[in-house]
C-alpha cells in the first residue's frame, strides 16, 4: 500500500450532485474529482451553490441526487463557523491538537512493542499519517499560528460563542492550519485577515500536501495559492469551449478565459440563430420560389400537368428538408447569454466632510488627525485590532469617543457592514429593501441597482447566502443617495465581477467615500488617499 494512502491522502471525488432549495437547482450534475497536493479555487457569482457544493462535500448537507467519497481526515470551516454552547477557546485548540499528540504517543508506544511483536505495518501506517500531518511540530506550529491570527491573547476558558464573528472564525482557523488534514475545505478564509495573517495562511495551504478546496473572492490569494480554478457560473461553453468548468491557471489567466467564453457563447449564439432564420423562411418557400419562371410554355396539358407534380414534389422535399433540419437546429441551439448581474448605479448623491482632532476610544482606536475633503475617497488599511471598523462606527454616529472632536459634514450617511444583520431575516428581500429605503424605494427599485438577482428578491433573507446578504445591505446603502458612503471590507463574500464593478464606481462617486480593506488586489489599484492605522495604546 503506498504511503500515501496510509496517511489519508486519498482524492475527493462527488459523482452528479444535484442540490435545490425552494424548488430552485442550484447545483445539477456537479462532477469532481480533487487529487492529494491539488488547491481548488472555487469561484462564480453570489449565490451559484459555492457554499452549498463545500457543505455537500463537508457531509454536513445531503445532496438531493449524487454521490460524494472523501477521506475521513476532513476538515470544513465556513463562513460562519457553528460552535458548541460549551467550547471554550482552550478546548477548540486542545481538539485541534489532540490526534497529533495521539499519534505521537502512538509511535513511541510501538516502538518499544517491535522488540517482541509484528506491529511494523501498523507503525509504518501510524508514521506516514504522523508525517503528513508533521505532528511533532505541532506545538510551536500551534504558538505561531495562534499568535499571527491574532487569538494567541484570548483567556483559553472564554467561550467561542462569546467571540466576535471575525475571532470565532480566526481560531477556527488556527485550529485548521494546525491540525493539517488530509481534506481542508475552507469558505471565504480570507476574510477578517490582515496581511501577516493572509501570508501565513497562504504559506500553511501550499505546503500542505492533501487536498485543499476553497471557496473564495479574494483575487490575491486565487493567483497565490490555486493549482486549479473551478467555475460555477461558467455558461454553457464553459472555460474551455466544451463545457468544462475547470481551468488550470491562474486567476489572472481565467479572467482572460472567461472573456473569450463569453464572447464565443455570444458569437455561437448569434450564428445560430441566424441560420435558424434562414431554415424557417426556407420552409415557407412557396411554389414560384422553388420554379420561379417554369411555367409551361405549350399548349400541352399533359406536360404541364406533368411538370407541375414533379415542381411540387421538389417543393415538398425542399421544405422537409428544410423543417428535419430547423428541428436540428432549434434542438441543439444554445440558450440565450443571459445578462450579466451588474453593478452600475451611483454609490453616493452629494459630498461630505469630515474633520477628525485627538479621538480616543479606550482600547479600540487612538487617531490624532484625519482630514477627509468633499467627494474625496479615502482608503483605511491596519492589522487586526487597529480601529477601522471603530473609526467607521464613529464617523456613522453609531460610537461615541471617549475623548476629541468629531465633525461630519453630510446629509446622509449610509454604512455597509462586514457582516451585515437584518431585524426580520423571515422577511423577503425585497421588503426588507423596501422598508429599509422608505419611500425611495419607488424611485430606486432593487431591480434597478444591479445587485441582486430578481428570482432572488422573493427570498427571506435569512436564506440568502453571506455574499447576497451583503449586496441587499450595498443597494440599501446606495439608494438612499448618501453624501458620506463607509464601506467596511466591501470586497468580502462578493462575487469576483461585483468586486471588479464596486471598484469602478468607487473611482465615479460623486460624493464622499472611506473604505476599509484587506483586499490587497484593491490596495494595490488604489490611486486616493489611503491612511494606515496601526495598533495603538490599549488606553
Amino acid at each position: 500500500m503506498s504511503s500515501a494512502l496510509l496517511s489519508g491522502l486519498e482524492p475527493v471525488v462527488a459523482h452528479g450532485l444535484v442540490r435545490s432549495f425552494a424548488a430552485r437547482p442550484v447545483l445539477d450534475g456537479v462532477d469532481l474529482t480533487v487529487a492529494p497536493g491539488t488547491r481548488l479555487g472555487l469561484i462564480g457569482e453570489n449565490g451559484t451553490g459555492k457554499s452549498t457544493l463545500l457543505r455537500l462535500l463537508a457531509g454536513v448537507d445531503v445532496p438531493d441526487a449524487g454521490t460524494v467519497v472523501v477521506p475521513a481526515d476532513l476538515v470544513y470551516l465556513p463562513q460562519e463557523p457553528e460552535v458548541d454552547e460549551g467550547s471554550t477557546v482552550g478546548t477548540m485548540l486542545d481538539e485541534a491538537l489532540r490526534p497529533l499528540h495521539d499519534a505521537v504517543g502512538a509511535l513511541e508506544e510501538l516502538a518499544e512493542r517491535m522488540v517482541g511483536e509484528d506491529v511494523a505495518a501498523e507503525y509504518d501506517e501510524v508514521l506516514a499519517w504522523a508525517i503528513a500531518h508533521d505532528a511533532w511540530d505541532a506545538d510551536r506550529r500551534a504558538e505561531v499560528t495562534a499568535a499571527v491570527l491574532g487569538v494567541a491573547d484570548l483567556d483559553r476558558s472564554r467561550l467561542v460563542s462569546s467571540l466576535s464573528g471575525g475571532q470565532r472564525t480566526r481560531l477556527a482557523l488556527a485550529a485548521a492550519l494546525v491540525r493539517r488534514p488530509a481534506v481542508l475545505l475552507l469558505d471565504e478564509p480570507t476574510n477578517h485577515l490582515d496581511d501577516e495573517a493572509l501570508d501565513l495562511l497562504e504559506r500553511s495551504l501550499v505546503e500542505l500536501p492533501g487536498v485543499v478546496i476553497a471557496a473564495s473572492h479574494d483575487r490575491t490569494f486565487l493567483d497565490r495559492v490555486a493549482t486549479e480554478l473551478y467555475d460555477l457560473d461558467a455558461g454553457v461553453l464553459g472555460t474551455d469551449g466544451r463545457g468544462g468548468r475547470r481551468f488550470g491557471g491562474s486567476f489572472s489567466e481565467y479572467l482572460v478565459a472567461q472573456a473569450d467564453s463569453r464572447r464565443r457563447w455570444e458569437e455561437t449564439f448569434a450564428a445560430q440563430q441566424e441560420e435558424i432564420a434562414a431554415l424557417r423562411e426556407r420552409t415557407h418557400v412557396d411554389l414560384r420560389s422553388v420554379a420561379a419562371g417554369r411555367g409551361p410554355t405549350d399548349n400541352d396539358k399533359f406536360i404541364t400537368k406533368f411538370k407541375g407534380a414533379g415542381v411540387e414534389r421538389a417543393r415538398a422535399r425542399r421544405v422537409h428538408d428544410a423543417e428535419r433540419r430547423l428541428e436540428v437546429a432549434e434542438r441543439e441551439a444554445l440558450p440565450k447569454p443571459p445578462a450579466p448581474l451588474r453593478f452600475a448605479a451611483p454609490l453616493t448623491g452629494g459630498a461630505a466632510t469630515v474633520s477628525v482632532r485627538g479621538l480616543r476610544v479606550a482600547g479600540r482606536l487612538w487617531l490624532d488627525l484625519l482630514d477627509v475633503g468633499a467627494g474625496e475617497k479615502l482608503l483605511v488599511t491596519g492589522p487586526n485590532g487597529s480601529g477601522k471598523s471603530t473609526l467607521l462606527a464613529v464617523l456613522a454616529g453609531e460610537l461615541l469617543p471617549d475623548a476629541g472632536s468629531v465633525q461630519v459634514g453630510a446629509r446622509r450617511v449610509a454604512t455597509v457592514a462586514q457582516d451585515p444583520e437584518f431585524a426580520r431575516p423571515d422577511l423577503p428581500a425585497r421588503e426588507i429593501y423596501a422598508g429599509a429605503v422608505g419611500a425611495g424605494a419607488e424611485a430606486v427599485p432593487l431591480r434597478s441597482l444591479g445587485l441582486l438577482h430578481p428570482r432572488d428578491h422573493g427570498t427571506a433573507v435569512g436564506a440568502l447566502s453571506v455574499g447576497q446578504r451583503r449586496r441587499l445591505s450595498l443597494a440599501v446603502a446606495v439608494a438612499v443617495g448618501p453624501d458620506l458612503l463607509l464601506l467596511d471590507e466591501p470586497t468580502n463574500h462578493v462575487s469576483l465581477r461585483l468586486a471588479g464593478e464596486l471598484e469602478e464606481a468607487l473611482g465615479a462617486a460623486a460624493g464622499t467615500v472611506v473604505v476599509t480593506s484587506h483586499d490587497r488586489w484593491l490596495r494595490s489599484r488604489w490611486e486616493g488617499p489611503s491612511l494606515g492605522l496601526t495598533v495603538g495604546p490599549s488606553v
